[in-house]
C-alpha cells in the first residue's frame, strides 16, 4: 500500500536500531518474495511477469506494510513505461490502543488506528493517503482490517481528495496435511466523477491470493513456501473509464510462487 517519509523513518528505526531497541519496539516481522505469471491484463501489455518483495511488521505503536513490484512485459513495451516498470506502496498505521495503553474495543472493532499510505512508481503514480483504520474481529479470519482513506495524488492530478475504502484480510483453511490461505485486499475508490470533471473515474480493484502451503505438505517448514494463484479484477483500471473503444476493466489470474523469510 503506501505512505510518506514518516513510514520510512518508522521502518528504519525498527530494522536499523540496536538489538535492545529492536526488542523493545519490534513485536514481529515477516518478509517474502513472490513470482507471478499472468495473461490478459488491460491498459498495459497483456502478458506480465512480476517479482514482488513484501515486508510486514507489528511494533510498539502500530504496524507497517511495504511492497515493491518489478513488472516485466514479456518482451513487449508499454507505450509510457517501456519493457518493464516498478510500483510500490508503504503503509504504516498508528494504533490508538497501543499509543494510549487503552482498549478501543466495541462491537466487532478490536482497535482504532490512523492509517497512512504512500503510492510510488514510474509515471504519474505518486499519491498520499490518510484516514481512519480499524482492526475487526471477524470469526474464522486470521485478521481483518478496514481502512478509509482520503486520496491526495501529487500535483494537480485528477482524483484528488476522493475517498478510498480498503479492506485487507487473511483466512486459513486446513486441507489434508497442510493449509490453504486465502488473503488479499480490495481498493474501492468511490464515485467521484463530478469531483474530477470526468477524467478520473470511480474504480474497484479486487486482488486476492489463494495459496497452498507446500512447505508444510512436504514436511519442510510451515508458512514458508506457497504455490497458488492471484486473482486480479480491476474495474476502470487506473481510474480510466471502460468503453467499447478502450477496454480498461481487467479480469485475470496469475500463477504464484511465494517464499517467506
Amino acid at each position: 500500500m503506501k505512505r510518506t517519509l514518516t513510514s520510512l523513518m518508522l521502518a528504519g528505526s525498527l530494522l536499523g536500531g540496536t538489538t535492545a531497541a529492536a526488542e523493545d519496539l519490534l513485536q514481529w516481522q515477516t518478509n517474502s518474495l513472490t513470482y507471478l505469471y499472468g495473461k490478459d491484463f488491460q491498459v498495459n501489455p497483456k502478458i506480465q511477469q512480476t517479482l514482488t518483495f513484501e515486508h510486514a511488521d507489528s511494533w510498539k505503536y502500530g504496524d507497517n506494510f511495504i511492497f515493491v513490484d518489478r513488472i516485466f512485459y514479456n518482451g513487449k513495451k508499454d507505450s509510457n513505461l517501456g519493457p518493464n516498470t516498478y510500483y510500490g506502496e508503504i503503509t504504516p498505521r498508528l494504533s490508538f490502543g497501543k499509543i494510549f495503553g487503552q482498549t478501543f474495543e466495541f462491537g466487532p472493532i478490536k482497535d482504532v488506528l490512523l492509517a497512512l499510505t504512500y503510492e510510488f512508481g514510474e509515471g504519474d503514480s505518486d499519491a498520499y493517503l490518510i484516514g481512519p483504520g480499524f482492526d475487526l474481529n471477524v470469526p474464522g479470519f486470521d485478521f481483518f482490517q478496514l481502512n478509509f482513506y482520503k486520496r491526495y495524488p501529487e500535483g494537480n492530478r485528477a482524483g484528488r481528495g476522493v475517498w478510498q475504502i480498503t479492506p485487507v484480510w487473511s483466512y486459513t483453511l486446513p486441507v489434508g496435511q497442510s493449509d490453504l490461505v486465502i488473503d488479499g485486499y480490495m481498493d474501492w475508490v468511490v464515485d467521484n466523477d463530478q469531483n474530477s470533471r470526468g477524467t478520473y473515474h470511480a474504480n474497484l480493484h479486487f486482488n486476492p491470493q489463494i495459496k497452498y502451503d507446500l512447505g508444510k505438505a512436504l514436511n519442510w517448514s510451515a508458512k514458508q513456501l506457497y504455490v497458488g494463484i492471484e486473482y486480479d479484477y480491476w474495474k476502470n483500471k487506473y481510474g480510466i473509464e471502460d468503453s467499447g473503444s478502450f477496454k480498461t476493466t481487467q479480469d485475470t489470474a496469475s500463477l504464484l510462487v511465494k517464499y517467506h523469510f
